[in-house]
């Protein structure tokens, strides 16, 4: 069962950062999570949101907007961790304000091909080519060949057409649909599902002995988001889902008794995804 950071360690660290990620595979993440959007002139980063005003900060208007009306030099100008420090002041360092967005390009480069990543890309029917320019960026990063599992890099969206598109360029990249759907209409969909996608993304409620015996019987992998507590993290795992999004990594490492105990150290809160 595979540790996917949601957002890195969106937990304890401003999402979609230095810190984020750094924490998360610290804490024993086996994948980070990069939500993609893409700017004006064609560049891939990772924010959640598709406008900056929830977690950018700046002194103009560079840091309010949607994310495809900037250019990759306005948003390199925006502050990314600030808003965290004042949002969740029990774990705030000094060190988080003045982080700044990162190109996809940045985060591959940093941490290198011996990394697992877990790309979604957001809204693409938003940014035309984002497919193809995803693709261009992990071909230069020799990471679309995806070898034995668990895969160096995982596409999932709950965009089925974004997915396919993917599958027709690249057909050996991993691919995960994500569903808002409840159990039964997950269930009925998997025939659906297994002919673009390697698995499926589905809610932690949704998550039954039912749905994964369905998925497995197919050859699809399930992984659950996101879960923050340990009971829900003991509950997937023991009904024995493939992946778990967290966005406290170090908690289901100690769940998988595979942890140091950070989690105690760190006597996180919770925090809503």
């Amino acid at each position: 069962m595979v540790n996917i950071a949601h957002r890195g360690a969106s937990g304890y660290a401003p999402e979609h950062t230095v810190s984020a990620y750094d924490l998360a595979l610290e804490l024993g993440a086996d994948y980070i999570e990069q939500d993609l959007h893409m700017t004006a002139d064609g560049v891939l980063v990772a924010l959640h949101d598709a406008t900056l005003e929830r977690t950018s900060w700046g002194t103009g208007s560079e840091a309010r907007g949607p994310v495809g009306s900037k250019t990759w030099a306005e948003l390199e100008a925006c502050d990314v961790g600030s808003w965290f420090n004042l949002a969740f002041p029990h774990f705030a360092r000094p060190e988080y304000a003045g982080q700044k967005i990162m190109s996809l390009d940045q985060i591959l480069t940093r941490y290198g091909p011996t990394r697992r990543y877990y790309i979604e890309p957001k809204v693409p029917e938003l940014y035309p080519g984002m497919e193809e320019e995803l693709l261009r960026v992990l071909t230069q990063h020799e990471l679309t060949d995806p070898g034995f599992y668990p895969w160096p890099v995982i596409i999932q969206s709950f965009s089925s057409a974004s997915l396919e598109k993917i599958h027709s360029l690249e057909p050996s990249l991993p691919l995960i649909q994500l569903t808002l759907e409840d159990e039964m209409s997950a269930r009925r969909n998997l025939d659906t599902v297994a002919a673009h996608a390697a698995g499926i993304g589905v809610r932690t409620a949704v998550v039954s002995p039912g749905l994964i015996e369905d998925a497995h019987r197919r050859g699809l992998l399930v992984h659950a988001y996101t879960a923050l507590e340990y009971p829900e993290m003991t509950r997937l795992v023991e009904l024995g889902v493939d992946g778990v999004f967290t966005d406290y990594p170090d908690r289901l490492d100690d769940v998988l008794g595979i942890g140091s105990g950070r989690a105690g150290k760190r006597k996180a809160t919770h925090r809503s995804s």
